[in-house]
């Protein structure tokens, strides 16, 4: 199947295909660069911080500019918070900026770009500080259970933001509407009660404002469940085809794969959290820390963390692919017509600057989708 181009159905692929492909993997590439970078950058701040001592020092700082734990503990964490994001900013701003501009897909000017990088600071600042304060609130007050009595407060929240995240966050970020095209909602709803689903708002998603990306997505459960189709997706894309892109979000609703994906999330907290413990215990005295309940462990907490989930990624991506092919073979099935998804997959390929066929080791390490290729050819074999 890899051996297949996408964009010819088997007919040697022209020299448009083969330039959009040298593109793509040309922006791929570099991101992932850049990924593996910062990653770099921040592993080797977090193992000086501890190695040099300088997370005891600002610990010491912390409680020179509040004596009371749970306001000196956000002292250090803006702190620290402020450490990475100024070493992160040049990263941020080439790839999230400059990249984007370069192959054409930003639309944002730097202003747009910088007050929505407030906001998800933001945003990201008030989640930090909360989720600091329970984590040493909990190591101090049990420290025999903190890791459990965490990991359950994380998965109590993850349930909660799958239903408000929809209305809540959302958006801070981006402006929605109801579409206007009433046949195509109508057709997303009649879509919904076939699949099982059922759809009660069909939003357009001002996407085009920030992006020439296109994107869909059915969010929320229940009472906050909806539709949401950019607007460059509705720009470029037929009736027939965005029903097949909606008919594999609905997919994932049918098998209950953000559930799924919530007890799969949970398990590797549950985990990272027992192997914190496990270091911390080990660790504390070496290093000189107060005790578990000393932030200044902060720094090889996140360490341990990020070392599990590297650890935990392949098996992470090899379960999301298999998730996603299950909504592929769904979306085919209530459809009925492998020639639209087809179409749908090549489009959203060329506009979203889409690796089609990644190497192996790629796919394997870092998607969590099947190939764009590996697709297009299930959906014509189902054709035949």
């Amino acid at each position: 199947m890899e051996e297949r181009n996408e964009m010819s159905q088997g007919s040697p692929p022209g020299a448009e295909d083969v330039a959009r492909e040298g593109r793509a993997k040309s922006y791929a590439r570099l991101h992932r660069r850049l990924d593996l970078a910062g990653w770099l950058l921040n592993a080797l701040l977090l193992v000086l911080l501890l190695a040099a001592g300088w997370t005891k020092e600002l610990r010491n700082v912390a409680y020179g500019v509040a004596s009371a734990r749970p306001l000196a503990l956000l002292v250090y964490l803006a702190m620290i918070g402020a450490i990475f994001e100024l070493t992160g900013l040049p990263f941020d701003y080439y790839g999230g900026y400059v990249v984007e501009k370069r192959f054409g897909l930003s639309r944002m000017t730097l202003g747009a770009w910088i007050k929505d990088s407030l906001k998800s600071l933001g945003v990201g600042a008030v989640l930090a500080a909360g989720l600091g304060e329970l984590f040493y609130w909990a190591l101090a007050a049990h420290p025999e259970m903190w890791w459990l009595l965490v990991a359950v407060a994380l998965i109590l929240f993850a349930v909660l933001m799958a239903q408000l995240a929809p209305v809540l966050l959302f958006p801070i970020f981006f402006k929605f509407r109801p579409i206007e095209n009433e046949e195509l909602v109508e057709r997303v709803r009649r879509l919904g009660e076939r699949s099982g689903a059922r759809v009660s708002t069909v939003m357009e998603w001002k996407l085009g404002e920030k992006t020439s990306k296109a994107n869909a997505a059915l969010t929320g459960w229940g009472a906050t469940r909806r539709v949401l189709l950019a607007d460059t997706l509705l720009e470029r894309h037929s009736a027939e085809e965005i029903e097949t892109i909606v008919a594999h979000e609905l997919g994932h609703h049918v098998h209950r794969d953000i559930p799924m994906a919530i007890v799969v999330q949970s398990a590797l907290v549950v985990l990272s959290l027992w192997v914190v413990n496990s270091v911390l215990l080990w660790a504390t005295p070496l290093f000189g820390f107060r005790g578990l309940g000393d932030f200044a462990n902060l720094p090889l907490v996140l360490l341990v963390v990020t070392g599990v989930s590297l650890v935990a990624l392949p098996a992470v991506n090899a379960y999301s692919r298999w998730r996603e092919r299950n909504a592929d073979r769904f979306a085919l099935e209530l459809t009925r017509n492998p020639a639209a998804f087809i179409s749908a997959m090549r489009k959203l390929a060329e506009q979203n600057l889409a690796e089609s066929q990644p190497s192996r080791v790629v796919e394997f390490l870092f998607h969590g989708h099947p190939s764009i290729a590996k697709r297009i050819a299930y959906a014509e074999q189902v054709q035949r």
